[in-house]
């Protein structure tokens, strides 16, 4: 291993040639008997620097900034010659210096983050998600562009400025409201998150950043709507089958994408000799096993020998996301339902009208839906007026009686 022979820091001032009042504070890197000098950016009046002491003098909150300036400078100097000790570097005041600021090739930039992320979290995220990191990648290098005037930033000079900064940025681009803007900064958070942990960085800066989403009303059938639907005659076949699908996520809890990957191996008697789905959440990989209800049974009874399932070995001819839902739409306006349905409605409708409303234990429904904390599923039974209308008129005949 090598180590260097010597190796020392200093502090100390240069005056401004314009303001002879006022100097610049410098650390000295001696290697050697080798000499680098670097600027701290940090202006101190000329009468209050104490060369002996190397420290600014008083109380003030101006003294005690500088002086935890010139501490965690010597403190930071410090790790970076043990850094390279350890990583067998010809150790020289150049290379200090460079790991100092941030500009030596070892260090890493954001560039650096979001090609390893891809390449690296690619093949654990589903697609749709690395989409939405491409996309926040995208802004982020847009950000820079425009308002840092460079193509690229070493991570350790990002800071709590920059995170703000780049919030202000995402709010001044037309069509991103709140909460997409927040998914971008949850996002950006966690990239950040990866690089701490792969000691790219020593802090994080967007620790203090606090995301702050906008409540959003839950979209879900009422009994009366989910019988509306149900029954509404549509001469059109294929807003029959979207309608019939919608309804099996209706009585199953599925989400799209769990609805467009079942097979007839997902299909199985359970425990009690009736048909189940067993099949796994493609979004968080969790387990689900899902009893068949009637109206579910009848509609896969319905559509066995589709050719579109049969070609594709699925249980149903799901159509792709995009058309489902404007299907929906066209479904809702005939049924003269008032609400924007997408296919997640069906999601919703499953965990409020079908089952909280009708007593299923809210344990039972957090496990149907494959929620890992039944936390998330709270958020069900908060918005289900008539289970609380139903449980205080039972409270009400037990307080009479």
């Amino acid at each position: 291993m090598r180590t260097t022979q010597t190796f020392s820091i200093s502090f100390f001032t240069r005056k401004k040639k314009n303001q002879p009042e006022s100097a610049i504070l410098y650390a000295r890197i001696t290697i050697n008997g080798k000499k680098l000098e670097i600027s701290l950016k940090r202006t101190i009046p000329v009468d209050k620097w104490n060369q002996a002491s190397t420290k600014m003098m008083g109380n003030s909150p101006e003294s005690f900034q500088i002086n935890r300036k010139i501490n965690d400078t010597r403190s930071h100097l410090f790790k970076i010659n043990d850094a390279l000790q350890k990583e067998e570097k010809v150790i020289t005041v150049d290379l200090v210096k460079s790991r100092f600021l941030g500009t030596d090739q070892d260090h890493k930039t954001l560039s650096h983050l979001i090609v390893y992320h891809e390449k690296n979290m690619g093949k654990v995220l589903k697609y749709g998600t690395m989409k939405n990191y491409t996309t926040t990648g995208t802004y982020l290098k847009d950000y820079l562009k425009e308002q840092q005037r460079t193509n690229d930033i070493y991570l350790k000079h990002i800071d709590y400025q920059f995170t703000l900064g780049f919030e202000s940025y995402l709010r001044n681009l037309d069509g991103l409201r709140n909460n997409g803007l927040m998914k971008h900064m949850e996002r950006f958070k966690k990239l950040m998150r990866l690089a701490e942990h792969l000691d790219w960085i020593e802090k994080n800066p967007t620790k203090r950043f606090k995301l702050r989403f906008d409540s959003v009303d839950m979209v879900y059938l009422s009994k009366i709507e989910l019988e509306k639907l149900k029954t509404q005659q549509l001469e059109n076949p294929t807003l029959r089958l979207n309608r019939d699908i919608f309804v099996f996520a209706c009585y199953t809890g599925l989400a799209y994408a769990d609805v467009k990957a079942l097979t007839k191996n997902h299909l199985q008697f359970g425990i009690d000799g009736k048909k189940w789905i067993y099949t796994r959440r493609s979004k968080t990989n969790t387990p689900v096993r899902i009893p068949l209800l009637g109206e579910a049974e009848k509609i896969l009874d319905r559509y066995k020998d589709h050719p579109k399932a049969e070609q594709n070995n699925r249980l149903l001819p799901v159509y792709s996301n995009q058309k489902t839902n404007h299907y929906l739409k066209e479904i809702a306006k005939k049924a003269k339902i008032n609400k924007k349905l997408s296919f997640h409605t069906a999601r919703h409708t499953f965990a409020t009208t079908v089952t909280l409303a009708n007593g299923v234990p809210i344990e039972t429904v957090s496990k149907l839906l494959g929620h890992t904390k039944i936390a998330t599923t709270q958020i069900y039974a908060r918005v289900i007026d008539t289970k609380i209308s139903s449980d205080i008129n039972l409270l009400r005949r037990k307080l009479n009686t």
